[in-house]
C-alpha cells in the first residue's frame, strides 16, 4: 500500500468516525418523544455518548498516528542514521526495507546505493594498493639498469675497459640496459592508456608469413645474447593476411617472450614459436621450458597485477601488467589469448587473429 492511499484512509477515518457517531446520537435523540427530551436519563445518555465519542476518537487517532509513524517516521529515522554512517565513512551496515511503498522503495534504492558505494570504495583501495605496488616494481626495475649503466660508464671513464673488445662489450651492455628502461617506460605509458581507453591503434593488412618471420629475426638476436635456444615454425601460406596493428602485436609477442624468459629455471633454456593455420584464424603458439604455472593460478594470469608467487616474483621484478596488456590488445583485435602449463615442465601461450578475407564487390 502506498503512502497516498494511507493518507487518504487516515483522512477518511478521521472525518467519517466523528460524523458517524454524531449522526448516531442525533438520530437517537430525534427518535425520542418530546416529553422525554428534558429528563435526567436523556442528559445522562447524552453525557455517556459524548464521553464515548471522545474516547473512540482518541483511540482512532492514536491508532492512525502509530500507523503513520511506523510507515513514515521510522523509515526516515533509519535513513537519517544511514546518512550519518556514510558521512562518517562507515559503510558496514544494512538499511532495513519495510513496507512496499514509496518510502520502502526509497530505502531499497538507498541500500543499493550503499552497496555500490562500498564496492567502489573497496575497488579504490585495491586500485591504490596495486598502483603503489606498480610504482615499487617500476622503481626497482629502473634502479637496476640505471645502476648497471652508471657502473659501466664509470668503467669506461676510469679506463677499466682498456681494449676495444671490452669497450664494445661495455657499450653493448649499456645499450641493452637502455632498451630495458625504454621498454619499461613504454609499458607504463601503455598501461595509462588502457585505464583511459585511449589506446592508439593503427590497423592495417599484414602478411602473416612476412610479419612473423621479421619478428622471429628480431627476437632471435636478443635470445642468442641471453643464450636461450629459439625455434620457429611458420605453417601459414604466403598469401594469408590479417587486419592488425603491427606495433601492438609485436608488443604482445615481446611481453609473452619476456615473461617466459623471466621465469626460466633450467640450465638449457628454450623457447619455441609456432604460427599455425586453423581455419578462419591464425594461431600463434609460444612455448617455453620454464618452471610452469600451477593449475590454481592459470585462470588468473591475465588479471592485472596478479602474481602466482609474490615472494619469487618480487625478486624477478616486473611491473605485473605485461600479460594484462596482452589480454587487452588481443581483446581489442577481436582475438583471444589463453595458456596451458605444467609445473616443472613449462608453459605454452596461445593467441589467435582472424584472417582477412576479401569480399567480392557483387556481394
Amino acid at each position: 500500500m502506498n503512502i497516498r492511499t494511507k493518507l487518504l484512509i487516515t483522512f477518511g477515518v478521521v472525518v467519517a468516525v466523528p460524523l458517524f457517531l454524531i449522526s448516531l446520537v442525533f438520530f437517537g435523540f430525534m427518535s425520542m418523544q418530546p416529553a422525554e427530551v428534558a429528563t435526567p436519563q436523556i442528559r445522562e445518555f447524552l453525557g455517556e455518548m459524548l464521553v464515548s465519542v471522545i474516547l473512540i476518537m482518541a483511540m482512532t487517532c492514536s491508532f492512525l498516528m502509530a500507523w503513520i509513524y511506523r510507515s513514515i517516521l521510522t523509515p526516515i529515522e533509519t535513513l537519517k542514521k544511514a546518512t550519518r554512517n556514510i558521512r562518517d565513512g562507515n559503510l558496514d551496515f544494512e538499511v532495513e526495507i519495510g513496507d512496499d511503498d514509496e518510502i520502502g522503495e526509497l530505502c531499497a534504492d538507498f541500500e543499493e546505493m550503499r552497496i555500490r558505494l562500498k564496492e567502489s570504495t573497496e575497488e579504490k583501495v585495491v586500485f591504490d594498493s596495486q598502483n603503489k605496488e606498480l610504482i615499487s616494481n617500476i622503481s626497482h626495475d629502473l634502479k637496476t639498469p640505471i645502476t648497471a649503466v652508471k657502473g659501466y660508464v664509470e668503467g669506461l671513464l676510469d679506463g677499466v675497459a682498456d681494449t676495444p673488445e671490452k669497450q664494445k662489450k661495455y657499450l653493448r651492455t649499456i645499450y641493452n640496459k637502455a632498451n630495458d628502461m625504454d621498454r619499461l617506460i613504454n609499458e607504463l605509458t601503455f598501461y595509462s592508456k588502457i585505464d583511459t581507453n585511449r589506446i592508439p591503434y593503427t590497423f592495417n593488412k599484414i602478411n602473416v608469413k612476412e610479419y612473423f618471420d621479421d619478428c622471429f629475426e628480431d627476437i632471435g638476436m636478443e635470445m642468442s645474447q641471453q643464450q636461450i635456444s629459439l625455434s620457429y615454425d611458420n605453417k601459414v601460406a604466403p598469401d594469408v593476411m590479417v587486419i592488425a596493428d603491427a606495433e601492438q602485436i609485436k608488443r604482445v609477442i615481446n611481453n609473452i617472450v619476456g615473461n617466459s624468459v623471466k621465469y626460466m629455471d633450467k640450465p638449457d633454456k628454450s623457447i619455441a614459436i609456432r604460427v599455425m593455420d586453423v581455419g578462419d584464424f591464425v594461431q600463434v603458439e609460444i612455448e617455453d621450458n620454464g618452471r610452469g604455472i600451477a593449475a590454481k593460478d592459470l585462470p588468473y594470469i591475465f588479471d592485472r597485477f596478479y602474481r602466482t608467487d609474490t615472494s619469487r616474483n618480487s625478486s624477478k621484478g616486473g611491473s605485473g601488467i605485461g600479460l594484462s596488456i596482452v589480454h587487452k590488445v588481443m581483446e581489442d583485435h577481436g582475438g583471444k589469448v589463453w595458456a596451458t602449463s605444467r609445473e616443472g615442465e613449462g608453459t605454452t601461450m596461445y593467441f589467435v587473429l582472424r584472417k582477412y578475407q576479401e569480399v567480392p564487390a557483387n556481394e
